[in-house]
């Protein structure tokens, strides 16, 4: 039985700022179904890598293809939901909750831009499974940091999204929303969506990911979170290994290096 057509496929990219080189001929493919974590030091390419698979920054040198399509193409069939990190977004915009979630079926709508009845239920669904309904109609200002991560996977979902990217989707977010936002994406990836996660709390990377990319402008290592979190590929990638400052799989993550700030756009990040 032939394995199912990749629904990520990142070959051979190279990404340069002028003289900064951000990515450097960054490989590999995930399957329908699959949660992946990105992993890396500020620095590493992982905003850059997201700008690529959005169609947001040109590569220098090899493709991405997004369930056999490019990634402009893939963005106007609503194949690709993203949740962007918290500062890349103007949280004073006044537009409600529902607002930000009905932008995801746009893509379905005609010209005005009109929802039609089957807008409506598409956006009341996801705000029930994401636990924002009595939130709908709040600026999305107004809300917490998870609040915020929710309404924007509510967005994806919405959507009919089949390839999910989420950078730094924890960053700052309360246990109650960590918890449903990884019950909601387990259960779309159980449904054949696709999840690509960057995040800097390794220790949790086994409970929720099937898989890992270690990245360093080039990837470091990729499989199973246990074959990725060993001492010698994080030496790799973060400068720490053995010692107290290594961090398990499975146990608290104490190294300075891993707990900075998320990645800022327009950097080789």
């Amino acid at each position: 039985m032939s394995s199912p057509a990749p629904a990520v496929e990142v070959d051979g990219v190279t990404v340069r700022y002028g003289d900064v080189l951000a990515l450097d001929g960054v490989t590999f493919d995930l399957a329908p179904g699959r949660v992946c974590a990105l992993l890396g030091t500020n620095g590493s390419g992982k905003s850059t890598l997201f700008k690529a698979l959005l169609g947001l920054v040109r590569a220098d040198a090899g493709r991405v293809l997004l369930h056999g399509e490019p990634p402009q193409a893939a963005r106007r069939g609503g194949l690709v939901g993203y949740v962007p990190q918290t500062e890349q977004v103007d949280w004073a915009f006044p537009v409600r909750v529902a607002d930000v979630v009905m932008m995801g079926r746009y893509g379905h709508m005609g010209f005005t831009r009109r929802p039609r009845r089957a807008d409506r239920a598409a956006v009341a669904a996801a705000l029930e499974r994401t636990g924002l309904t009595g939130l709908a109609d709040r600026q999305i200002g107004a809300l917490s940091g998870g609040q915020r991560k929710r309404a924007f996977v509510a967005r994806g979902i919405a959507q009919g999204a089949r390839v999910f990217l989420l950078d730094e989707p924890f960053a700052g977010v309360d246990a109650p929303s960590e918890a449903t936002i990884v019950e909601v994406l387990r259960a779309m990836s159980g449904a054949g969506a696709t999840v690509l996660l960057s995040t800097h709390d390794l220790a949790r990377v086994p409970e929720y990911c099937d898989e890992a990319v270690l990245l360093q402008r080039r990837v470091v290592a990729r499989g199973r979170p246990e074959e990725v979190l060993t001492p010698d590929r994080l030496m790799a990638a973060f400068g720490v290994g053995g010692g107290p400052q290594s961090p398990p799989v499975g146990g608290a993550v104490t190294a300075p290096a891993l707990l900075g700030p998320a990645d800022r756009g327009g950097e080789a990040a």
